[in-house]
């Protein structure tokens, strides 16, 4: 057996145990360091030789893109030094390599409009369909990631205070608020009398702990959501690349531009660093620019005034 082998599975059960990591966190550390297991194979070299050459080596062997490798990178340095902690070896040889940068980019958002374009399109006059609106309106209400919102049980739901309990990366514990408009779909689906029968669509609830249930009474997963909000997405007609994240993207900015302050949306987002969170703020000036331009009745004389030819551009 590979040597490094038992050493990647203690690191993976120290992150599990120790660091509280996600089971999505452990998986890609798991995917990582098995390409660089098998790196070290092809290579012939032993962990106790890896030093800054290799580490650059393998990374000019990874034909990936920039934020594929920026996250093999990140592994590998949890990797070494959970290592150098457990003095299996005496030195980080990622010390001092840099990561690849990032090009910044713009999170899409959804007008208004748009948003209720995509909501119009489950049938909320049946169970399931009430199932996927009261979903939507939970992603816009309150900024949930995907992850976040199938993971949440009865217990989470404060019906009083209009609030939900949520655990976000990291298992990081935050309390957000929702509208009473979204509270509402919330409460009429977890009170729907399908939900405790038999149908031609559905099973009756099995997971009495969830709040949101699979035609076969269980937990709806992740994987089920992004399917389904593709199935409406493409109903709806609307174009470009619109994910459930997209609506936590959207309700960040359209908060940004009713006057909430970065501060308050970090928290309300769980994101760990205000970094994060001010990139609502480019895409928030690029929307006034659009709306602005297409409002304006100078922008719009000056669209009319374009000139017809070269000629008479030269002239201005």
């Amino acid at each position: 057996m590979d040597p490094l082998e038992p050493l990647i599975s203690k690191f993976l059960l120290y992150m599990r145990a120790i660091k509280n990591a996600s089971e999505h966190t452990l998986r890609n550390y798991a995917i990582d360091l098995k390409f660089f297991q098998a790196f070290l194979q092809k290579e012939k070299v032993d962990l106790l030789h890896v030093d800054k050459k290799v580490i650059r080596s393998y990374l000019a062997s990874q034909k990936i893109a920039k934020r594929t490798q920026l996250r093999r990178l990140s592994s590998l340095r949890s990797f070494f030094r959970h290592l150098v902690r457990e003095k299996i070896v005496s030195a980080d040889p990622l010390e001092g390599i840099e990561a690849p940068k990032l090009d910044k980019r713009i999170p899409p958002s959804l007008t208004y409009a748009m948003v209720e374009q995509l909501f119009a399109q489950p049938d909320t006059a049946s169970y399931l369909g009430l199932r996927d609106r009261c979903i939507m309106e939970l992603f816009y209400s309150s900024g949930l990631r995907i992850s976040e919102l199938a993971a949440l049980s009865r217990s989470d739901f404060d019906e009083k205070n209009l609030c939900l309990r949520v655990f976000g990366k990291g298992k990081k514990q935050r309390m957000v608020p929702i509208t009473r408009q979204a509270a509402e779909w919330l409460k009429n689906y977890l009170t729907h009398p399908l939900r405790y029968v038999e149908d031609e669509e559905h099973q009756p609830e099995v997971d009495r702990e969830a709040i949101f249930l699979n035609k076969w009474g269980g937990r709806l997963s992740t994987r089920s959501i992004d399917r389904n909000f593709e199935g409406y997405l493409k109903a709806s007609g609307l174009v470009g690349k619109i994910t459930p994240h997209t609506i936590r993207h959207t309700i960040a900015t359209h908060w940004l531009e009713k006057g909430m302050d970065l501060k308050t949306i970090q928290v309300l987002l769980g994101h760990s660093s205000l970094a994060t969170t001010t990139i609502y703020t480019q895409v928030s000036t690029r929307l006034k620019r659009e709306v602005y331009e297409k409002a304006h009745p100078l922008e719009k004389t000056r669209e009319s005034d374009k000139p017809d030819s070269v000629v008479e551009q030269s002239f201005l």
